[in-house]
């Protein structure tokens, strides 16, 4: 049994407005085993979509290699935009050593709401995964459900919004689609993306998810 650890602090900005919600990094962060084009910070694998997406949106000519400007740039970028990253998933175990949200067990959540208590500009959570079996949405959820809040629903489409309360203030959720090659086949299937893929045959999945983010970025 492998204990997966989540490697990172949260990173909150005085000012943030959104925080970027997901579950755990891959477990070579945690390990200290970056590979090439890894970048040590929250969402740095190399094989991860977040940062190239925000790097297209911006224009921000990010570098994806594991030096300390490269995650310079990233937290540059978060504190001038007023955002904020913090993953909800602390720990958990893992019979297979993979990132999947699905091989999680024993799974020990951050008290989200405590850094929302403490980061009262925070009106926006931009989950990066929905409801799936230990996905940010369905811990969330969770999380809600303990203290005996509960998620509004606004909006079914894709991505899904629902809100709740905290300190007299409204919490808009957004649950974007993941930024992950594990995403691509739901992506795949989504009625928005294969009419534009019609309309353009070299529109991506890549592409879907820039579009879907710059709405709410």
């Amino acid at each position: 049994m492998f204990v997966h650890k989540h490697p990172y602090k949260p990173f909150i900005p005085k000012n943030a407005t959104k925080l970027i919600v997901g579950t755990l990094p891959p477990p070579r962060f945690y390990n200290g085993l970056l590979k090439s084009g890894d970048v040590d910070f929250c969402y740095g694998s190399i094989d991860g979509q977040l940062w190239k997406i925000l790097n297209v949106i911006y224009n921000l000519n990010l570098k994806f290699e594991t030096t300390e400007f490269a995650i310079e740039q990233r937290k540059e970028f978060l504190t001038t935009r007023n955002i904020g990253i913090c993953d909800i998933v602390a720990s958990c175990t893992r019979t297979k050593i993979d990132a999947s949200d699905v091989g999680m067990e024993n799974i020990e959540l951050r008290d989200l709401l405590f850094y929302l208590h403490k980061s009262p500009k925070v009106d926006t959570l931009l989950l990066t995964g929905g409801n799936s079996k230990n996905g940010p949405e369905y811990h969330l959820r969770r999380l809600l459900k303990a203290k005996k809040k509960s998620l509004k629903t606004i909006s079914t489409a894709t991505p899904r919004i629902h809100q709740f309360s905290i300190d007299k203030r409204i919490i808009k959720v957004i649950s974007l689609t993941a930024p992950s090659g594990a995403a691509n086949r739901a992506v795949g299937s989504n009625k928005e993306y294969k009419q534009l893929k019609k309309e353009n045959p070299t529109f991506n999945t890549f592409d879907f998810r820039v579009l879907q983010y710059k709405k709410f970025f």
